[in-house]
């Protein structure tokens, strides 16, 4: 059982403190100590001459028998003692034969100095190292209570044989990014050279780009290649629950940033402090707004020889303030793009350098099968295909690790567990057949790369369809293509069964959609080229999206009407083909009922038989 290290410290103080206490009792009182008797007893060994000598100490008699025994006693205050004695019965005559000295009166240090260390000054040392102790235990801890105005910025530094040192080699594609980002990397290792043409290098630089295409990585390998200090920090590490924090902390990052000049401050997540500012109604304080001016002001205040650079990443940049994004902040805006094949396969030899591959990978094909993967998705291809060969005990990765990857990434797990039954497995047989036989025989479409009834994720089945290359563009035609075929599974069930399954209320969404898209976004419709609804920036809530109507209920009729047409066209161009398919239909389901998968090659030998 782990001690907790507070309740350890202060058991360690207890025992100090009664180890101290108990060494004070000992010292302040006595070793010995003496008999005592009555003043009775006194008067009467004095008339029976047993007391030799008495010494008068204030009120404290101590008292010397002819025995050598000694005694002490106590006499009244404020008397004399031989007053006292003879008024109480003594006898003057043996009064006189007792030796009778007065001892001046000497307070032992420990008599005042004890009281003050055990009651005074060890209770406010205990209290005190309790404190330290608490202090040390907050500041060590992920919550660093008594920290919180400082900046909770990762540093990487600049060492040249530092394991963390990322340069541009270890970023695959990203040509463009990398070109524009040499000229900062110049800037940082040769300053003077653009300060003595008065050339100003951009402060801020802003890379755009959908999550995992590898902004962070790429703002990394800047520092690397220009060997500086690299300060990374979360937007949303700016914020917390006290008023002013934030500022405080964007405050610490540019001081800190500065102290380390050349640097690059890096803010991940822009977005989260970033975004448009509202109009200020309803009084209320906004602390992401002050952490925003407060860097509005700090990438201002910035002076020529100070050489820091700020680089920011974000996903959303449409929402960001304008003020962030006018020159002399964030003015340089670099955009990253998905990978296309050849960057994937650069990428996907990076991340599998350090595995054991076997002699058959063909990471081409491996990347012609990944298209609009990012960076992170095909690093987790990778890392995926290496965990399933070490499931299955293998010493080497091979090519089909790397395919059943993708699938994994793509649509989820294997459920094999999850078993449907006899009529399900034939209905389920029967929907992605048509989904297949559909696709396959309208243009535009992509080739069918497998079939499946196998469940992934929460998919009772699939059919996986992957271009043969990058698409930028795409045209009336492929929309109407790929809504019939998403409609060709629910016809082949109407076909066989006479009825349609909850089975396709996915691909009914899907068709739904892109058929409003087409009439209200693309303008493709016999409506014409126009453009439906807007999307309103809603100020007040910090440049929220929402969609608005600005057309009449009478044309609202018309694209209801236009997205129904589209629906039924497609729904009549697939059942025409299940049906006058019918029996290929049929060969194509019973495969996959027997198999349960149908790849690529196979599939094509299916519908050339035919």
């Amino acid at each position: 059982m782990k001690i907790n290290p507070l309740l350890k410290n202060f058991v360690l103080v207890v025992i100090i403190f009664l180890v101290v206490g108990g060494v004070f009792s000992l010292s302040y009182f006595p070793e010995k100590t003496p008999n005592e008797i009555s003043i009775s007893q006194l008067i009467t060994d004095i008339n029976q001459d047993k007391i030799s000598k008495i010494t008068i100490a204030g009120d404290q008699l101590e008292i010397d028998y002819a025995d050598k025994t000694t005694a002490v006693s106590m006499k009244e205050s404020n008397s004399t003692l031989s007053d006292l004695l003879v008024s109480l019965g003594v006898n003057k005559d043996n009064l006189q034969k007792v030796q009778v000295n007065i001892a001046p009166q000497k307070e032992s240090t420990w008599s005042w100095l004890g009281p003050i260390l055990i009651f005074g000054i060890l209770p406010l040392v205990v209290f005190g190292f309790f404190f330290w102790t608490m202090i040390k235990q907050a500041k060590s801890g992920a919550v660093q209570v008594f920290d919180f105005t400082r900046a909770k910025a990762r540093l990487f530094g600049a060492e040249g044989h530092s394991k963390d040192r990322i340069t541009f080699k270890d970023v695959a594609g990203l040509k463009e990014a990398k070109e524009e980002l040499t000229e900062i990397v110049d800037f940082l290792k040769f300053p003077k050279k653009y300060l003595a043409m008065g050339a100003k290098i951009p402060r801020g630089v802003l890379l755009l780009g959908q999550a995992g295409v590898g902004k962070t990585l790429l703002a990394r390998a800047v520092a690397g290649e220009a060997n500086v200090p690299f300060l990374s920090v979360s937007g949303s590490e700016f914020v917390e629950m006290f008023v002013g924090v934030g500022s405080a902390r964007v405050r610490d990052l540019f001081s800190t940033a500065k102290k380390s000049a050349p640097s690059i401050i890096f803010i991940d997540e822009l977005d989260a402090i970033g975004r448009h500012r509202g109009a200020g109604i309803g009084g209320g304080h906004d602390e992401r707004e002050q952490t925003l001016n407060q860097i509005l002001v700090e990438m201002d205040g910035f002076e020529r020889e100070n050489n820091v650079i700020v680089m920011a990443a974000t996903n959303r940049g449409d929402i960001l303030d304008p003020a962030l994004l006018r020159p002399g902040r964030f003015d340089r805006k670099i955009i990253l793009d998905p990978p296309d094949v050849h960057d994937r396969v650069e990428i996907l030899q990076i991340h599998s350098k350090e595995k054991p591959l076997a002699q058959n990978i063909n990471f081409k094909e491996v990347a012609e099968r990944t298209p609009g993967f990012s960076g992170a998705d095909l690093a987790n291809v990778a890392n995926e295909a290496a965990l399933l060969a070490a499931r299955q005990n293998k010493t080497q990765i091979d090519q089909i690790e790397f395919l059943e990857a993708i699938e994994k990434v793509l649509l989820g797990p294997e459920r094999r567990s999850h078993i449907l039954s006899k009529k399900e497995k034939e209905i389920a047989a029967y929907h992605e057949a048509g989904h297949a036989l559909v696709s396959s025989s309208l243009p535009g479409t992509e080739p069918i790369r497998k079939i499946s009834i196998i469940s992934r994720g929460m998919a009772a089945g699939y059919t996986l369809q992957i271009p043969s290359e990058e698409n930028k563009m795409r045209t009336k035609t492929q929309f109407l293509a790929e809504i019939a075929t998403l409609l060709g599974g629910m016809c082949a069930e109407r076909l066989k069964f006479g009825e349609m399954t909850t089975g396709a209320s996915n691909d009914l969404i899907k068709a739904s959609e892109l058929a409003r898209r087409i009439v209200k976004e693309y303008g493709m419709s016999s409506l014409g080229p126009i453009a439906f609804g807007e999307k309103e920036e809603m100020i007040f809530l910090g440049r929220e999206i929402s969609e608005q109507r600005n057309y009449s209920e009478t044309v609202a009729t018309k694209i209801d009407k236009e997205i129904e047409e589209i629906i039924r066209s497609a729904e009549k161009k697939a059942t025409e083909i299940v049906s006058k398919k019918k029996d290929l239909l049929a060969k194509i389901a019973k495969t996959l009922v027997e198999k349960e998968i149908i790849e690529r090659e196979e599939f094509e030998k299916l519908i050339k038989k035919r």
